[in-house]
């Protein structure tokens, strides 16, 4: 039970830091962005190792080391995403009067290069892993990639809150790509399914033929799809968590930093919407 409890925890912990750290380094300098995604690649390229390393270890250290390192190379697809180094081919707004398969297509342009990482990434996960005693990264890498794709697939269809305050400005563009609405009839669905997957782990994590090793690996994944969930909640409902992260969207006022990239153009409202990394 404290095995799993620690687990908890450090779930919560990583989950909140990793992405307060994303966003703060996002609304650096360019000079700082630059050397971030430098370190970003490094890290990434260091935990696919450690992902392959750890997939034969059957132990609770290396469910731990698994886990770190997946939310490691899903870091790096996330700030090259922000940062505007691997998006899509369409890197302006929606053109107006886009309807039906038109914006779904223009909107998949938008993000296709990024997709397409994501995806290599993860086959890369899985061809290391594969068959191997240890699947806590690929477990980790598979919540938040469809997790992360159901978020965007609610804000394509519509919600209340779109997220769009934390979007960078050289990113602005992407805002005109979502649709607000109360819900819409994906959400239900999305909540769901994620749900019973969930209980499936809760009831694995408190089997009485679940090992140590693997509690604190299901309860790892398992906690990290409930933080998703709950994000995913916050899509819809009228709740600020702007202040879970008041340290790292602070802004640097008459520095630009809001925009790495020096693009120039108004600088968006923090206190008007509050959730951008809920598409993670």
């Amino acid at each position: 039970m404290n095995d799993a409890v620690i687990a908890l925890g450090f779930a919560i912990f990583i989950w909140w830091f990793s992405t307060g750290i994303v966003i703060l380094l996002n609304r650096m300098s360019r000079s700082t962005v630059v050397l971030s995604l430098a370190l970003s690649s490094l890290l990434g390229a260091a935990a696919l190792l450690g992902l392959a390393h750890t997939a034969q270890q059957s132990s609770m250290t290396g469910a731990y080391c698994a886990f770190t390192c997946a939310l490691l190379a899903w870091g790096w697809n996330e700030l090259s995403f922000l940062t505007g180094w691997i998006t899509g081919p369409r890197t302006t707004a929606l053109p107006k009067g886009a309807r039906g398969w038109r914006r779904f297509v223009e909107s998949f342009r938008a993000v296709l290069w990024h997709e397409l990482a994501i995806l290599l990434v993860g086959v890369a996960i899985l061809v290391m892993t594969w068959d191997a005693p240890n699947q806590v990264g690929t477990g980790t890498y598979l919540v938040l990639w469809v997790m992360r794709t159901s978020a965007k697939l609610n804000l394509f269809f519509g919600v209340r809150n779109l997220s769009e305050a934390f979007l960078p400005v050289h990113l602005a563009y992407l805002e005109s790509f979502f649709r607000r609405r109360p819900m819409n009839a994906f959400f239900p669905f999305s909540v769901a399914a994620a749900s019973v997957v969930l209980l499936m782990l809760v009831n694995f994590a408190s089997s009485p033929f679940t090992n140590p090793a693997q509690v604190v690996g299901a309860t790892l994944v398992g906690t990290l799809l409930a933080l998703a969930i709950v994000e995913h909640l916050m899509l819809v409902l009228p709740l600020d968590t702007t202040a879970l992260w008041r340290w790292a969207i602070r802004k640097r006022q008459g520095t630009g930093a809001d925009d790495p990239f020096g693009a120039k153009g108004p600088v968006p409202n923090l206190e008007k919407h509050d959730k951008l990394l809920q598409i993670r």
